[in-house]
């Protein structure tokens, strides 16, 4: 006889046991590899399974060590460049399904698998398809392209031939201006050519680099001047070789200390002085879906420019790739 009230037995609750791997920074310089749980998706949240990340030049302090850093950071940081395949959605998501490829912000990239905000996330579209996409430094030099309001004619210095300049130089050229490219390495300047600078100057004397500058432009300097390097002695470079009512803009970030600037010659000359970093989401998000386009229009060929390759194993090789940039390297990616 069966009792008057039957037990219901619950189910059991599937626990997720799912694993992925993420780079830990443990301490300054010492790189370790964890198996960590899969995180999954909440409210409006999508899951990238990682095709990889780029590698920023704003991780040095944290690799390198300062005395506000906190060690172990958390699995994946400081890694904000990812790109990959949605493999699960949370909650409310309409945008997005598993299986699109996407770039997106997100700040634990340097693993195989990270969360990422609906509006935070852009698809890939299928002319990009096997082809590596960190959407934040792309969107990001879409951003100061913007803010650097370039016009046909015009002679615009990019003092610093990095990836971020380079990739300003072909834009730069693209709407019709005329690029005098500014950088110390030998190898920097040869990119920049293949860029398509017009002008190469080697970054060495402060009054040498004013004076070839001067005889280029027939002593007017220059309409625009990007400065690329986030280090003082560029930045002061850079405003001598902004014309009369000339735009500076301040693509560098300068993340190690206080500035002392020319600010007499910026007064003298009536420079407007732009800082091109953005903070809005949204306003990266934009960025990225202009990348999008001016690779597909043939403005921006980011793909030459990623020179080296690494997986998460080999995070602190990739480190010292960034910190030291020995010849031929300009842009290194995590591939998982």
């Amino acid at each position: 006889m069966s009792s008057p009230q039957a037990v219901q037995e619950k189910a059991p609750v599937e626990e997720n046991t799912a694993t992925a791997k993420a780079a830990v920074l443990q301490a300054p310089q010492k790189v370790d590899v964890e198996q960590i749980k899969v995180a999954e998706p909440g409210q409006g949240e999508v899951r990238i399974k990682l095709e990889g990340s780029g590698v920023c030049a704003s991780n040095i302090p944290v690799w390198e060590g300062r005395d506000w850093f906190n060690y172990p950071v958390t699995p994946g940081e400081p890694g904000h460049e990812g790109w990959g395949v949605i493999d699960a959605v949370g909650e409310g998501v309409t945008k997005f399904k598993k299986g699109d490829r996407v770039t997106a912000l997100t700040y634990n990239a340097y693993a195989t698998h990270d969360i990422a905000k609906e509006e935070s996330t852009v698809k890939l579209p299928a002319s990009l398809e096997g082809k590596p996409f960190p959407g934040e430094p792309l969107g990001c030099a879409m951003n100061i392209f913007e803010r650097s309001d370039i016009q046909k004619g015009q002679k615009v210095a990019v003092v610093g031939s990095g990836f971020l300049g380079l990739l300003l130089t072909q834009l730069a050229k693209s709407a019709g201006a005329e690029v005098i490219a500014v950088s110390r390495r030998e190898f920097s300047l040869k990119a920049a050519q293949k860029a398509g600078a017009d002008h190469l100057i080697e970054m060495d004397d402060h009054y040498k680099i004013i004076e070839k500058v001067k005889e280029l432009t027939e002593e007017n300097f220059c309409e625009r001047v990007i400065e690329c390097t986030g280090k003082e002695w560029p930045l002061n470079l850079s405003i001598e070789l902004t014309g009369e009512r000339g735009k500076l803009i301040v693509a560098g970030f300068h993340q190690d200390g206080m500035r002392s600037i020319n600010v007499q010659m910026l007064n003298w000359r009536g420079i407007d002085m732009i800082s091109a970093h953005e903070r809005d989401p949204q306003q990266y998000i934009k960025g990225i879906k202009n990348a999008i386009k001016a690779v597909e229009d043939g403005k921006m060929d980011p793909f030459p420019l990623f020179t080296h390759k690494f997986s998460l194993e080999e995070m602190e090789k990739a480190y010292e790739h960034l910190t030291q940039r020995p010849d031929g390297f300009i842009k290194a990616l995590i591939v998982n």
